[in-house]
């Protein structure tokens, strides 16, 4: 429990349902350095808790910052080092959540693992060969699918496309079939004391920590030259390519000169620490990619084994769109577009589609 409504409302729905439950806050991160902004985990814990002493449900507190500073916020920062730009959220899911808390929940006894993620988990029951020739053992095999939450603006399957089956089976996400405003009037009717808590865009289980914030203050500043790709010239110096991502168009803090055109981000340059930029549109060097790698791809089915045709989205708010899938040896496939995708950088995750059932994902090279 996040002490948000979300997954105060998840809690609800379990209890209705019946059976044993207990409430529990990941204490990942409480900027004890006191140098990067917003971090309310007091008042996050005070809120869940309430809803708990509402439900009448033990609540704790699991303490897993040491976990967490070693595999979302090492991550995070060595990625932004290295000049990618890696996903801390989907991170802290497949390591974290239903990584090293979901197996506090197993030592402790528990059963399942719910959150308040718009997700749904369906059942998928197919016969068991080996089982059928042999006369022994169960006939039918059970496994589960995981689908895009039924509220297609809040839908965060693609924060869960590094899941594999076992977590997923451990899985399980009670507020996936609703959409928000109903699941806030269920808070109300409930009397939950977060029924208007408005919704946290920060980074997971931190709160509202701009990237700048956390990135000044644990990552070395570098500065470089700011190179426009199209001829080669130096047109400026920035602190760090850390700061910046592919796409970018605010904060480069070069004009343009030029009337409706703004400088865009389309590259970094590790040998001589140069950003790159061009005018934004669709002939900016870089800026749209028809073709990618990606590796480290996980499934929580079964691996796609040859080349097909998928969907995929590139970003969190980006629709799914049409891609022809190739399997590479070494966990890596060849993606193309079936239409040009707009700057995608090295590090992002890559989550695959067919339609709303989300079959696993990948890390852009």
């Amino acid at each position: 429990m996040s002490g948000g409504v979300d997954s105060s409302v998840a809690a609800l729905l379990l209890q209705q349902q019946g059976g044993p439950i207990v409430g529990a806050y990941m204490k990942n991160w409480i900027n004890e350095d006191n140098v990067i902004g917003d971090c309310p985990w007091q008042q996050d814990i005070v809120d869940a808790r309430a809803v708990c002493d509402k439900l009448g449900i033990e609540f704790r507190v699991v303490n897993l910052m040491q976990d967490y500073r070693r595999l979302v916020v090492g991550y995070l920062l060595d990625g932004y080092a290295r000049g990618l730009t890696p996903n801390p959220d989907v991170m802290c899911n497949s390591r974290v959540k239903f990584g090293v808390f979901r197996a506090y929940a197993e030592a402790e006894g528990f059963s399942a693992l719910a959150t308040g993620h718009y997700a749904r988990r369906v059942e998928r029951v197919a016969p068991n060969p080996l089982a059928q020739a042999n006369a022994l053992g169960p006939t039918r095999s059970t496994s589960y699918d995981l689908l895009e939450g039924a509220d297609k603006n809040k839908d965060q399957s693609y924060f869960l496309a590094l899941l594999s089956q076992a977590q997923l089976r451990f899985a399980r996400f009670p507020i996936g079939h609703l959409p928000k405003p109903e699941l806030r009037q269920l808070a109300r009717e409930a009397g939950l004391p977060t029924a208007g808590k408005k919704d946290s865009p920060g980074i997971c289980f931190i709160g509202e920590v701009k990237m700048a914030d956390v990135l000044k203050a644990y990552v070395p500043e570098h500065s470089g030259p700011i190179v426009r790709a199209t001829d080669g010239q130096v047109i400026g110096e920035h602190r760090g390519l850390h700061y910046y991502t592919i796409g970018q168009r605010r904060g480069i803090r070069i004009p343009s000169n030029t009337a409706d055109k703004a400088y865009v981000v389309v590259g970094k340059r590790a040998d001589d620490h140069a950003l790159l930029v061009a005018f934004d549109g669709p002939e900016a060097p870089g800026l749209w990619t028809s073709e990618c790698r990606v590796h480290s791809l996980g499934f929580i089915g079964d691996p796609i084994t040859t080349p097909c045709r998928i969907e995929c989205r590139v970003r969190y708010r980006d629709p799914r769109v049409l891609c022809e899938f190739t399997p590479e040896e070494g966990q890596s496939a060849l993606i193309n577009f079936e239409s040009p995708q707009r700057a995608l950088a090295s590090g992002q995750i890559l989550a695959l589609y067919e339609g709303e059932k989300l079959l696993g994902g990948g890390v852009f090279a």
